[in-house]
């Protein structure tokens, strides 16, 4: 790979990262920390501090200082394992989900509207590269 093309890249993640940012700055009911925690709850279901930290790849008090917050706003629920009685489990809300798909909703419309002269195959090519740039940062 090319010096320019690493330059380029650079360049162009932070600038999408602050126009991102910008561009669904409308649609802040929630910040994008809780809204990747709220996420990770509705995909993966009822889990624990320890698997949301793993998988957001944070440390485990982050996870529990922003967990405490989301429960403070009733979006998750806290919810004690049975089998051990001093280990609990998050599970995100009816109210959480509502605002989660609320906020998903916003982000979509959003980012579609970016896109709207974007032909299919490049939006696709697009999503595929930055699923595997996602995937390469996830494994290092």
């Amino acid at each position: 790979m090319s010096n320019q093309s690493l330059e380029t890249i650079e360049l162009e993640l932070a600038i999408l990262i602050r126009r991102l940012t910008t561009a669904t700055a409308d649609n802040r009911n929630l910040d994008r920390a809780s809204y990747l925690l709220l996420r990770q709850l509705s995909d993966s279901g009822q889990v624990g501090v320890k698997t949301l930290a793993r998988e957001l790849q944070l440390d485990v008090s982050t996870v529990s200082r922003q967990a405490a917050a989301l429960d403070q706003k009733n979006l998750v629920e806290k919810i004690k394992d049975p089998t051990d009685g001093r280990a609990f489990f998050y599970n995100i809300t009816d109210y959480g989900q509502q605002e989660l798909e609320i906020y998903r909703t916003a982000r979509l419309t959003s980012i579609e509207r970016l896109l709207t002269d974007w032909p299919d195959t490049d939006a696709e090519s697009f999503g595929r590269l930055l699923k595997q740039f996602n995937q390469a940062l996830r494994e290092r």
